[in-house]
């Protein structure tokens, strides 16, 4: 049965958001770049004019000052027309640095990182398809998002023209001013008006990209199904891991049976548990256990023990403190030495390897 959105009630994990990004789908708000621009043109009025005016006016003022002396020719104008391109190319080639460097510093910080996407290069059919552009163009989000550019240009061209209107008479008193008062004027209005902007498309900026945000985290959003589908995939599926650790369990108990007939003694409880010791005075430090089971396991430990003429010695309390705390292949401890030393040292006595 299919799942619709309202079974998807899941935070996404790490993993779903990783996979989102690889294939281009992350939170962008176009905001973000008409506020990075504007952002350009604040810094540009209010910290390069100056830096501008001197550069156009270091490759204008020579030409003027030596104008008499200037040969109209195809020539000296090929010259001039590259001098003046030069020059305050040059000097324009700052402000558009900047709008550039900041309006791509803001696309990258807002994707938390560069994302090279070749994919997204390639022509998509779905894209040529009329109907599904009209369902894209009809679609309540992008309802949403038209509503919401008109609010936008409302409030921005509201304040724009308020701006502009409460001043009105100030304009109408410019003529009485000198050139130099009218330019510092109008850089006093742009300034305020780019400002005045600026603060207003931050504000709507912000908003915007938290309701991206919100939309994006709600369609990645999981229905537990795919929740506990990852959780296999990055886990393990329960069953798989299940029997691989009985595939497992199955070949160690295998291989401990084969060291069984091998031991010097077999410990037991005497149905319960069973452990089976095997000591070399030339090769180690202590007795080492070699193979310990619990009811069937420890029934077929005997069994094999006395198939093969291992002897065995009831010792409950040994064999039950043995079986809790030495693992398979690991040497006796220290606080066990005295118990074991006289087992071995009976079962050696037993073999005729030490003196009767």
């Amino acid at each position: 049965m299919a799942e619709d959105d309202s079974d998807k009630t899941e935070q996404p994990t790490g993993k779903r958001l990783e996979e989102a990004r690889e294939k281009g789908d992350v939170p962008q708000s176009q905001e973000v770049r008409i506020w990075a621009s504007l952002l350009g043109a604040f810094i540009i009025v209010a910290v390069l004019p100056g830096r501008i005016a001197r550069g156009v006016a270091n490759t204008i003022l020579p030409l003027l000052q030596h104008s008499d002396s200037f040969d109209v020719t195809p020539e000296s104008l090929r010259l001039l027309v590259v001098h003046l391109a030069s020059g305050i190319g040059l000097a324009l080639a700052w402000p558009f640095a900047v709008v550039i460097a900041i309006t791509l510093i803001a696309m990258v910080g807002q994707t938390k990182g560069f994302l090279w996407l070749p994919n997204k290069l390639m022509p998509d059919p779905s894209r040529l398809n009329p109907m599904t552009g009209l369902t894209r163009m009809v679609s309540m989000q992008h309802l949403t998002d038209f509503i919401k550019q008109l609010l936008k240009v409302g409030l921005v061209g509201g304040l724009l023209g308020w701006m502009i209107w409460s001043h009105v008479r100030e304009y109408a008193q410019l003529g009485q001013l000198e050139l130099l008062g009218i330019l510092a004027y109008l850089h006093d209005r742009v300034y305020a008006l780019v400002l005045t902007v600026l603060l207003l498309v931050t504000v709507l900026t912000i908003a915007d990209y938290g309701l991206q945000y919100w939309r994006f985290i709600e369609k990645m959003k999981m229905t537990k199904q795919e929740l506990r589908d990852e959780h296999k995939q990055s886990e393990g599926d329960p069953m798989v891991k299940m029997r691989l650790r009985n595939l497992r369990s199955k070949r160690a108990r295998q291989r401990m049976m084969q060291a069984v007939p091998n031991a010097d003694v077999v410990v037991t409880n005497p149905t319960h548990f069973a452990v089976a010791l095997k000591y070399d005075m030339d090769t180690m430090n202590a007795p080492m256990l070699v193979a310990k089971g619990g009811d069937l396991v420890a029934l077929r430990i005997r069994e094999l023990a006395e198939e093969n003429e291992v002897p065995i010695v009831e010792n409950p309390p040994l064999a039950r403190a043995l079986f809790a705390t030495v693992e398979l292949d690991q040497e006796i401890p220290p606080d066990h030495y005295k118990a074991v030393a006289e087992v071995i040292s009976y079962v050696m006595g037993l073999k005729g390897k030490i003196g009767k």
